[in-house]
């Protein structure tokens, strides 16, 4: 069966989304949505496209590795939203949609008639989810919202690194990625509501609310404590031994969870009975409160042992471990390769491309990537088309009017 032949049995297949997003929160959002099965059309400026198109290194002509993680399952078309013309384009196909994303600056969406009541107007059960960097009901609600910001001013970059070390961001966009993931919620959650009573809804996310999110069980201990927790690194807060350590030839994750595998652990991984023997470590809250003292001893002792060694004496004795990769050691792996977690694409100049899986499962199946991430305007004039019925003479008069740009 090909790809677009299961599309029909997507849970969201028949919803269309028009997604006015760029960089990563809003167009994640969007990729959930098209994973799922939505028909998601992105709308991006004729010439410079998404921001992220020049981010990371590039594929082709107009796309990146940075744009590519997070447009999958998705059209692409050019449209000048700050051209009478190219608006009047949106306003027109927007009562075809269901779900509207963007990610405008404060005020920017009203200023171009694109708000939510204007919106509503056209079609009455839309669902329309707004992306910023503050909430919108506060004094900040006009600042630029920025990942890294957010990690700093949320508490995540103080909560994150060794104690030793200044305040680290997270290797990865977090604020972003939980953003757009709690975004793709909030649709789904509005749609549902819809099924049942024919309303739309207005969702506000905003990249910092998500942020104070993100420090969990952290935050909590901060408030209760009054004071900020101790950065433990690699480490586990109140868990010894767990964390990375190094082997004689290399890292490795070692999880002690319970009692009973410290007991393991130390005589038929380590061969130290001695520890397991000692009443001081007899529980992890005694563990974890002489952590000073009894990690030095098994950082020295775990680095006596070959890691391969250590791994099967680990597993052998059902503590939880595993070795630590590269990035494209792991990527290039048995295991995400049995997985499908990885998936080489055809494209149109580089050959084919590697284009990450959906992490999602139905039915035992991995939800199909059926387009990978479009080149710059692919579907202008294909969904314009279809969808507006517009002829070859009007496209072409909208792009010599620079509105748009029609692919070659």
């Amino acid at each position: 069966m090909h790809q677009e032949e299961k599309a029909g049995a997507l849970p969201l297949a028949g919803v269309k989304v028009l997604d006015l997003s760029r960089v990563f929160a809003g167009p994640l959002c969007g990729q959930v949505l098209g994973d799922l099965g939505a028909e998601v059309i992105k709308v991006e400026h004729p010439k410079r496209g998404d921001d992220t198109r020049d981010w990371g290194l590039r594929i082709g002509k107009t796309e990146t590795t940075y744009y590519n993680s997070m447009n999958r399952n998705k059209r692409s078309i050019t449209v000048d939203l700050q051209k009478p013309e190219g608006l009047a384009l949106i306003l027109e196909l927007l009562p075809q949609f269901d779900v509207v994303i963007h990610n405008f600056k404060h005020g920017g969406a009203d200023k171009l008639g694109l708000g939510y009541e204007a919106l509503k107007a056209l079609k009455q059960d839309i669902i329309y989810c707004s992306v910023t960097g503050y909430a919108t009901d506060t004094d900040e609600a006009a600042r630029p919202g920025y990942d890294i910001l957010v990690q700093g001013e949320a508490g995540l970059m103080a909560m994150n690194g060794e104690a030793s070390q200044p305040p680290l961001k997270f290797g990865v966009a977090v604020v972003d990625l939980m953003t757009g993931m709690s975004a793709a919620q909030a649709v789904l959650a509005a749609l549902f509501a819809r099924e049942r009573t024919g309303q739309g809804r207005k969702i506000d996310m905003a990249l910092f609310d998500n942020g104070v999110s993100i420090t969990g069980y952290y935050g909590l201990d901060a408030l209760f404590m009054g004071k900020d927790p101790e950065r433990f690194g690699n480490a586990h807060p109140s868990i010894v031994p767990y964390g990375m350590f190094e082997a004689a030839d290399g890292p490795l994750i070692i999880a002690v969870g319970n009692n009973s595998q410290f007991e393991r652990f130390c005589r038929d991984v380590i061969e130290r009975p001695d520890l397991a023997d000692n009443p001081k470590y007899a529980t992890n809250v005694e563990r974890a409160k002489d952590r000073k003292l009894l990690l030095p001893l098994m950082i020295e002792t775990i680095r006596s042992f070959p890691r391969a060694l250590l791994i099967e004496r680990l597993t052998a004795c059902g503590v939880p471990c595993g070795e630590v990769l590269g990035l494209h050691e792991a990527l290039t792996s048995e295991r995400v390769q049995q997985a499908g977690l990885v998936q080489n694409m055809p494209h149109p100049v580089a050959g084919h491309t590697a284009v990450l899986a959906p992490p999602i499962r139905m039915d035992g199946e991995r939800l199909p990537i059926r387009r990978p991430p479009p080149t710059l305007g692919e579907g202008t004039r294909e969904v314009l088309q279809n969808l507006l019925r517009l002829s070859d003479s009007q496209l072409q008069s909208l792009q010599a009017q620079g509105v748009l740009t029609l692919p070659d």
